[in-house]
């Protein structure tokens, strides 16, 4: 099954986009944060804990958006059952909880509603990722069964 649909190629370059962007913003946080906080009229407390928080999260993002290549350079491929993928969508749940949790320490330090949006949101989606390794896990088992059986 090697069909390299129109979305299967433009979802990989939207991923692309997203993940050199995501390098940039991650690399100039610490820059931008102090300023912008001043524009937008945040407390001066609050600049050391967001920033500290929005590049703990990107820096897990980023590594989401890694994985995410990975499993797109084998759909692209043609084989995207395959035990790398289910370790992938593993990596991927892993980073998703630690974004929860960080968003949990920031609701303890200083309670806001996206950040408790956020920590639910990344939860979710790490217990998604879960279901998707397990998954992909019994594909990867069927597909060779099936090829022990041709």
């Amino acid at each position: 099954m090697n069909k390299n649909s129109f979305v299967h190629r433009l979802t990989k370059v939207l991923i692309d986009i997203m993940f050199f962007g995501g390098i940039i913003c991650c690399a100039a946080l610490p820059f931008i944060m102090s300023p912008l906080s001043e524009f937008l009229g945040y407390e001066r407390d609050t600049v050391a804990l967001n920033t500290i928080v929005l590049t703990l999260s990107g820096l897990c993002a980023l590594f989401i958006l890694w994985q995410l290549k990975a499993m797109f350079r084998t759909l692209l491929g043609g084989d995207p059952f395959t035990p790398q993928n289910t370790s992938c969508f593993r990596r991927c749940a892993m980073a998703g909880f630690l974004i929860a949790l960080i968003y949990i320490v920031k609701i303890v330090l200083r309670f806001t509603v996206a950040s408790a949006v956020i920590a639910v949101i990344f939860a979710l989606l790490g217990l998604f990722s879960l279901t998707l390794k397990d998954v992909f896990k019994q594909a990867v088992a069927y597909k060779e069964e099936n090829e022990w059986t041709v």
